[in-house]
């Protein structure tokens, strides 16, 4: 097995992550420095950091992670970084390491989702899976049909042109987008771009998974069915 998917598939952090600490030379196979790319076997010592690391066993029919949804206030930064104040994790306190699939910027609120499943989030995020993501924005402007035709056809943000999305009127000052891409900040940018400034941002569902009634700053472990609609071939949890 990759050392990489070794290391996410202990819940200790994702895959990318995983590279990120290999690279610099904070992870030893069998005492030895790993490589990105290295390969592991069942009965080898793996360390990070000197510690090692403790791969997770659990009882059949069981789930071996957590995955949980949670209501992001405004003011929570979505990184695994204790030292930022109002860090996700530490705004969770979860007792297991967790750590947050994609980002819901600072300013925004609403549904993000958070495992120990280092596996998963690339699946979740892959762009090919086009899973949709569902906003509800208030702006400083009117919204007419004009700025939502614009907003669906795709903006030119990040040197690159959004893919199209859908869009819909909520009120004079409100509308509803569902996009399949998760670039940085892209609702606020797609906005400015025509000179919208975004006042509030929800993010109310990802996928098959909704918001639904779930208070701000609460959050509840995903069900079977959420899980299997988010990536319906997996079958170990």
């Amino acid at each position: 097995m990759r050392l990489n998917k070794h290391i996410s598939e202990s819940g200790f952090c994702s895959r990318r992550e995983a590279d990120r600490l290999i690279s610099e030379g904070r992870v030893t196979v069998n005492g030895v420095r790993a490589r990105v790319g290295s390969e592991v076997g069942e009965d080898d010592e793996v360390k990070i950091d000197g510690q090692a690391l403790r791969v997770r066993t659990v009882a059949k029919g069981k789930r071996k992670h957590v995955y949980i949804m949670l209501n992001k206030p405004v003011g929570i930064t979505c990184t695994t970084e204790s030292a930022v104040d109002g860090n996700i994790i530490d705004f969770i306190g979860h007792e297991q390491r967790i750590f947050p699939v994609g980002r819901l910027d600072k300013d925004s609120e609403g549904l993000i989702l958070l495992t120990s499943n280092g596996d998963i989030v690339n699946e979740i995020l892959r762009a090919e899976n086009k899973l949709e993501k569902e906003y509800l924005v208030a702006v400083n402007h009117d919204v007419t049909p004009e700025f939502l035709r614009a907003m669906a056809k795709g903006v030119p943000i990040h040197g690159q042109t959004t893919l199209p999305c859908k869009t819909s009127k909520l009120g004079r000052f409100g509308f509803r987008i569902v996009l399949v891409q998760g670039l940085n900040r892209q609702v606020r940018l797609m906005a400015a771009y025509f000179k919208f400034r975004v006042k509030t941002l929800v993010r109310v569902r990802i996928g098959n998974v909704k918001l639904g009634r779930l208070k701000i700053g609460q959050w509840r472990n995903l069900t079977d069915e959420e899980l299997q609609g988010l990536i319906p071939h997996r079958t170990e949890w």
